[in-house]
């Protein structure tokens, strides 16, 4: 049974990783990617357009399935190397965070909306997934 997941990242890593058919989560840590199985869905949530940037994204950004593979190194430069997952990215329409909120099981205080996006990756339900799915304009069950 699939799971579903949130990974949070600037736009401009997100888009990186799309290009590359990867996933990257906090940082380039091990753990989260190790928590996802083959089958999985996961979807990017980018609050800032560049890693460090002050410029607000606050979008959903790509969505994909994670592929078999199991997570794995790469090295980026001489002292990191992070930790990532192929992913099975698809097309998608970028979609603003604001107008969903309310319709979002995971955000319990509407008003600090931004709260659980802290955690940089979690599990989220199959319907806050599909509802966010649909508004990126992707059928999932294709």
């Amino acid at each position: 049974m699939a799971r579903y997941w949130i990974a949070v990242a600037s736009r401009e890593h997100v888009l990186r990783g799309v290009v590359g058919g990867f996933a990257q989560v906090c940082h380039g840590k091990q753990d989260p990617l190790k928590r996802m199985n083959a089958g999985d869905w996961i979807v990017y949530y980018s609050p800032v357009e560049e890693f460090g940037g002050k410029e607000a994204c606050r979008q959903f950004t790509a969505i994909g399935r994670i592929k078999p593979k199991q997570p794995y190194q790469f090295q980026m430069s001489v002292d990191f190397i992070p930790w990532r997952r192929d992913v099975d990215f698809v097309d998608a329409k970028e979609v603003a965070i604001e107008p969903l909120v309310a319709k979002l099981s995971f955000i319990k205080n509407k008003q600090h909306w931004g709260f659980p996006f802290r955690r940089g990756c979690f599990e989220i339900s199959e319907d806050d997934f599909n509802f966010i799915a649909s508004s990126m304009k992707v059928d999932i069950h294709e």
